[in-house]
């Protein structure tokens, strides 16, 4: 693929703005970080096994570990060279599509509720004669603050998905993110555990659906920027006249 990419195609319309090429090392570490951190963290919650409060963020802890893993997968298959075909030259963007809603957003939705677990768990932290009981008041939020970076990612053009959505319906998605991500830990903080529940089910289900999409969109926007490649389609004239 050339780096300065074609505008129109043969049959005379826009070719697809596909995303830019990525480094796949990269985004494998990043895999591999995704994939440890979240998933000893999860095994440490089991074993302790309370306050209540931990469930939902160890499955989302879990569900960040194994997305890692499928991301890797989709990396694995990203090829460029022989025998290549429209899944395998957009193996890198599926991966980081997955990698960024299935394991990102999982790990910002648990770390704001997990914490405020952690830091007022009364069977990690047993009560000593004489201890103050120091209120950490807003400073519990401090945690959540990696939401906004991870919005600005999405919404300055630097995600996966802003190449697959259009403008208006990429800052609907991440809006509607961050707001489930805020209404989840609202609703763990006032102990209402069947609500946080539902909502981290709307927005795990919602990403699914995204990547779902998502992935079958870039392989369809890679067929049609093949197919209709001038430079391709002179290397297939020249096959055939061959």
């Amino acid at each position: 693929m050339s780096k300065e990419r074609a505008l129109i195609g043969t049959d005379g319309l826009p070719l697809p703005v596909l995303p830019p090429e990525r480094d796949a090392r990269v985004w494998a570490r990043a895999c591999r970080i995704m994939f440890y951190t979240p998933g000893f963290l999860a095994l440490l919650l089991l074993k302790v096994g309370e306050p209540a409060g931990f469930g939902i963020s160890v499955e989302l802890l879990m569900l960040a570990s194994t997305a890692a893993v499928v991301a890797v997968i989709f990396m694995g298959s990203s090829s460029d060279g022989a025998g290549a075909d429209h899944a395998s030259r957009t193996g890198v963007w599926s991966g980081s599509l997955v990698l960024e809603l299935l394991a990102v957003v999982p790990l910002l939705t648990a770390v704001p509720s997990l914490f405020h677990e952690l830091a007022n768990s009364k069977l990690l932290h047993a009560a000593t004669p004489g201890a103050v009981d120091v209120q950490l008041g807003f400073s519990e939020l401090i945690p959540a603050a990696a939401i906004l970076p991870f919005m600005l990612y999405q919404l300055a053009g630097y995600g996966t998905l802003n190449h697959v959505l259009p403008r208006v319906a990429n800052w609907v998605v991440n809006l509607g993110i961050l707001g489930l991500i805020v209404g989840s830990f609202a609703a763990n903080r006032a102990a209402n555990f069947a609500l946080e529940k539902g909502l981290v089910a709307t927005l795990v289900a919602a990403m699914v659906v995204v990547v779902f999409y998502g992935v079958l969109k870039l392989k369809g926007m890679q067929e049609r920027y093949d197919e209709f490649h001038p430079e391709k389609a002179k290397e297939k004239d020249k096959k055939a006249a061959a």
